[in-house]
C-alpha cells in the first residue's frame, strides 16, 4: 500500500508536510498548486511554494514532495513542468479536481473535467516535456456536475501518458459532502491500466479498508482525514491508535511556532482555526477548545488558549 498525502490549498504548507511526515506512513506528497495562466514562472515561485525543491525534493523525514500544476494552457503547463523537473521535483502532477469558483472560472481545476480533449492535450504535451523517468500523475473527480464523462476522462489521461491517476471518488458539485462513491474508481479501473489512488471521505482505518475493497485499488490519498488524525497514515498502516490528545496539542504549539513568524502570521489565526474544524472531528477535547478559540483574532490569545491545554494535559 503506498499513501500519497493530498494537496489542500491554504493549509497543507511545507510546514504541514514536515510534521506529518516526521510522525510518519506517507509515501509521496503533493504540494499546493501553482497556477499556471500564460508565462514560465521564475524558480522562487516553486521555491515559495515547494522549499523542499531546496532539500532535495523531499521533506527532512526523507518523503519526496511533487511539485502540483494547475492551468487549463497545455504549452505553458509544459513549459513550467520542465522547469519543477529541473529546480528538483521528483516529478508532477496535475491539478483537475480544484471545485474552487474562483479557480473554475478561470478554466482551472474541475471545469476541465467537461472537456475530454483538452485533459489529453494538457497530459500530453506535458509528458512530452518531462524527462520519461519522472512520473506525471494526475488528480480528477468523478466529473463536473455528474458522471457522464468519468470513464473518457480517465481514458483520455491514461493514454495521454499520464504514471498514475488519483481519484476523488466525487464530482465537482458534490463537493465534500458525504458519501465518496468508491465503487466507480472500480469502474474506471476496468478501463485503464495506469496505477490509480482513491481519495475521498477516508477517516479511520476502517474506512481505508472499505474503501480499497469498494474502489478496488490498494493506494490511497489522504487528505481532511490526515488533519482530523495527525498519524491516519500510520493509523491505516500499522494499526496505531489515534495520536493521543496532549501529542496533538503539542504538534499545535510546534506548528504554531513556525506560523506565526514573518508575513505568515497574518493567516496564522485562519489557519489554526481551519485545523481544528477537522481536529474536531475525531477529538472531542478539539470541539470544546474550538469554542473558545473562534472568538479569538489576535494570536497571542489563540496561543495562550494552546498553552493552557497543555498545561492541563500534563
Amino acid at each position: 500500500m503506498q499513501i500519497t498525502l493530498a494537496p489542500m490549498e491554504g493549509v497543507v504548507d511545507h510546514l504541514m508536510r514536515e510534521m506529518l511526515t516526521e510522525i510518519g506512513g506517507y509515501d509521496l506528497c503533493i504540494t499546493e498548486f501553482i497556477r499556471i495562466v500564460d508565462q514560465k514562472l521564475p524558480p522562487r515561485v516553486f521555491t515559495r511554494l515547494c522549499p523542499e525543491l531546496l532539500q532535495d525534493g523531499k521533506t527532512l523525514a526523507g518523503t519526496p514532495v511533487r511539485v502540483q500544476l494547475l492551468g487549463q494552457e497545455p504549452n505553458w503547463l509544459a513549459e513550467n513542468a520542465e522547469r519543477a523537473i529541473a529546480l528538483g521535483s521528483p516529478g508532477v502532477d496535475l491539478n483537475f479536481g480544484c471545485p474552487a469558483k474562483a479557480v473554475n472560472k478561470s478554466r482551472g481545476g474541475a471545469v476541465l473535467l467537461q472537456d475530454t480533449e483538452q485533459l489529453y492535450k494538457i497530459v500530453s504535451a506535458v509528458r512530452s516535456a518531462v524527462p520519461k523517468n519522472f512520473p506525471v500523475s494526475a488528480k480528477i473527480r468523478l466529473g463536473y456536475e455528474n458522471t457522464d464523462l468519468a470513464i473518457s476522462n480517465a481514458m483520455a489521461i491514461a493514454e495521454a501518458g499520464a504514471s498514475s491517476l488519483a481519484i476523488h471518488a466525487r464530482t465537482k458539485t458534490d463537493g465534500y459532502r458525504p458519501p465518496a462513491y468508491w465503487p466507480w474508481i472500480a469502474k474506471i479501473k476496468q478501463h485503464v491500466s495506469i496505477p490509480l489512488i482513491a481519495n475521498g471521505e477516508i477517516w479511520n482505518a476502517a474506512q481505508a479498508a472499505l474503501c480499497q475493497q469498494q474502489s478496488d485499488c490498494q493506494d490511497l490519498m489522504l487528505g481532511r482525514g490526515a488533519l482530523a488524525m495527525p498519524n491516519l497514515a500510520q493509523h491505516i498502516k500499522q494499526g496505531q491508535a489515534p495520536l493521543p490528545w496532549s501529542e496533538v496539542l503539542r504538534l499545535l504549539m510546534h506548528y504554531s511556532e513556525f506560523e506565526i513568524a514573518g508575513d505568515k502570521g497574518k493567516y496564522y489565526a485562519n489557519r489554526v482555526k481551519q485545523w481544528f474544524s477537522y481536529l474536531k472531528l475525531q477529538y472531542p477535547a478539539a470541539s470544546e477548545m474550538f469554542a473558545q478559540l473562534r472568538l479569538l483574532t489576535k494570536n497571542k490569545d489563540i496561543l495562550e488558549l494552546l498553552q493552557k491545554g497543555v498545561r492541563a494535559n500534563m
